[in-house]
């Protein structure tokens, strides 16, 4: 019963919040993406699709993934532990925390470096044979007998891994940007770094260096350690979200 009004104080509607999620994309992402995993024979993958226009993510994936539905008002112990169990780790969201080596989605991003660098031009070429021999060691290209005289439009279209290791450690006379000059332009792209995604367990990833390697590895660094970091190798840690930033910008 209502005894006496001290104060009052008349309800506002609250602020009105759009996500930049694409429902449509986001679904046909996961749907095209688990068919493909189920094609392989394969449960884990992530994909991040961002509008390059202003920045927005339009779709987020991570798989295998889980029903928020059984999280609201707590979630039952049998399915809970069910989720914790699977070797998958559903509850894992990679396309944010998982860190991997990117392979050579990162080129581009090596390309601009050596480009701002004045370490190539748009009409610089190099002959790609099959790859690179130093004393015992190879650093291949990916198709067998080289993709011939590339320049650095056709080495991005083509994958062509000779063109990265020549202009990220250089070899012979040809002298490369190296390893201190790679890890400043690659983070300069947003790599080493949370990207401030309004989400929990985003992940910095690795940048590695000659320092890195001695402090974690108690090794030296070699150019071979170059050649692998010029193609997305070695102990490069990137995730999903700054890959497709990188990819993204550029």
């Amino acid at each position: 019963r209502k005894q006496l009004v001290l104060s009052e104080e008349a309800p506002v509607p609250g602020l009105q919040m759009r996500l930049a999620i694409d429902l449509q994309i986001q679904a046909a992402l996961q749907r095209f993406m688990q068919e493909e995993l189920d094609r392989r024979g394969l449960a884990r993958a992530a994909a991040v699709a961002i509008d390059p226009r202003d920045g927005k993510i339009r779709a987020l994936v991570s798989l295998p993934t889980y029903d928020n539905n059984e999280f609201s008002g707590g979630i039952d112990r049998d399915t809970y532990k069910q989720y914790i169990e699977d070797e998958n780790r559903p509850l894992f969201h990679r396309a944010i925390g998982g860190t991997y080596p990117s392979g050579s989605v990162i080129k581009p991003a090596i390309a601009a470096g050596a480009l701002q660098e004045n370490i190539i031009t748009r009409s610089t070429t190099f002959i790609s044979t099959g790859g690179l021999a130093i004393g015992q060691w190879f650093f291949p290209d990916w198709q067998p007998g080289g993709h011939g005289r590339t320049d650095v439009r056709k080495s991005i279209a083509n994958s062509v891994n000779t063109f990265y290791y020549m202009i990220g450690g250089g070899y012979g006379d040809f002298v490369g940007m190296g390893v201190a000059k790679i890890k400043i332009y690659i983070e300069a792209f947003g790599l080493a770094e949370e990207l401030g995604i309004d989400l929990p367990g985003e992940r910095s990833g690795n940048v590695p260096s000659k320092a890195w390697k001695e402090e974690k590895k108690g090794e030296r660094w070699y150019v071979g350690d170059t050649y692998n970091l010029s193609i997305g190798q070695g102990d490069l840690l990137v995730t999903p979200l700054q890959m497709a930033s990188v990819t993204a910008s550029i």
